[in-house]
């Protein structure tokens, strides 16, 4: 394999992985279709020249056609992330355009060899458990009421007892989202088109991915785009719900590595896989750690307000992936030192917070909690 394309090629983790390709002597084709709120200058300078560009749409055909064209090996990493209720968006982006890609490979016969698609720690929800009670369990969202309440701890589905989150392994699978849904679609379509049809494939469940080149035009561009933003303008970075909720963050090289060691290796085909980060941290101290890397002396901010359709604690195993040789290699405060030192040499650094907070407001995704 030689010839290979990538979809959202233009994005951070898409480039990244551009780059760790070239390295490794690959000829690569890229198309994005440069979204304004993601690309509002086009394509970015990052991109490598020696990259073949196609500004194209993965919903539309004709884009699809032209750039398959005498490819070997796909990568689809274009996606539709957000917070807003744009759920036929979801479906059409990730899932449709996945069912697109494997309909033009089989209807014109053409000689893909693989296929490394972009799925989403979101395809778990809330996800793993353990009730002192009930054994491993696997809720649903929390419901609007509790939260209202400012109660954020999951509960129990069986007894409503209290929980312990588990790391979470790729076996069982629980979206409540659109995102979320239309990755697992994503997965479903991706392996049992390319098992009928002999063509491999790997999805990639990423955990929240960070690093250079993270748009901070986009609401989506999340935690560390939010808090560095925030605090280079001397304001305090707001933790949503208690700020004690869990995640894990994994570096976009981290990210690029794995995706060219699953495409490379025949042990991963027609697997999905975790690509998480090195540990679990409260967003809390996420906020401290970002302040730091700002050179800040600024407290974290508790709103009262959440986000509706937001997990309690989501962290990701590795494990399988590490199987193959991959681990998170880079920490967290080192991915929030790079972010922030990027931010600071872009000629637009605006915070672009309060407007993207109005939006979720108005669209109600991001709510007041009760006294």
């Amino acid at each position: 394999m030689n010839r290979v394309l990538v979809t959202g090629g233009a994005g951070f983790i898409g480039s990244t992985t551009v780059d760790h390709l070239l390295a490794r002597g690959y000829q690569v084709r890229v198309m994005d279709s440069l979204q304004e709120r993601v690309h509002p200058r086009g394509w970015p300078a990052y991109l490598p020249k020696e990259v073949e560009r196609l500004q194209g749409d993965v919903r539309n055909r004709a884009d699809w056609e032209r750039a398959l064209d005498g490819v070997e090996g796909v990568f689809h990493l274009a996606a539709y992330q957000d917070y807003m209720p744009d759920f036929s968006t979801f479906i059409h982006v990730n899932a449709v355009s996945t069912a697109l890609l494997y309909e033009i490979i089989v209807d014109r016969k053409l000689p893909v060899q693989k296929v490394v698609l972009a799925s989403s720690q979101a395809v778990y929800g809330e996800g793993k458990y353990r009730c002192a009670r009930d054994g491993v369990v696997y809720p649903s969202s929390r419901p609007a009421e509790q939260l209202a309440r400012a109660e954020w701890e999951v509960r129990c589905p069986t007894c409503q007892g209290p929980l312990a989150h588990l790391p979470i392994t790729e076996d069982q699978v629980n979206p409540h989202t659109a995102y979320g849904i239309s990755k697992y679609t994503l997965e479903l379509l991706a392996f049992n088109l390319g098992r009928k049809y002999g063509i491999p494939a790997v999805c990639m469940r990423y955990s929240i991915v960070q690093g250079p080149r993270n748009s901070f035009f986009n609401a989506y561009s999340g935690i560390c785009r939010i808090f560095t933003l925030r605090l280079l303008h001397d304001q305090p970075p707001v933790c949503y719900e208690d700020g004690l909720s869990l995640r894990d963050y994994v570096y976009v090289g981290d990210v690029a590595r794995a995706n060219v060691l699953v495409m490379e290796d025949s042990r991963a085909d027609f697997r999905a896989f975790n690509v998480g980060g090195q540990c679990a941290t409260s967003v809390r101290e996420y906020a401290r750690i970002a302040a730091r890397a700002c050179g800040k002396d600024i407290e974290p901010e508790l709103s009262g307000e959440y986000r509706f359709g937001d997990t309690r604690h989501t962290v990701s195993s590795w494990e399988a992936l590490g199987s193959l040789g991959w681990r998170p290699e880079v920490p967290l405060p080192q991915i929030v030192a790079e972010y922030a030192a990027w931010v600071r040499a872009q000629p637009d650094m605006g915070d672009f917070y309060a407007r993207s907070a109005a939006q979720m407001r108005a669209a109600q995704v991001l709510r007041q909690a009760g006294p």
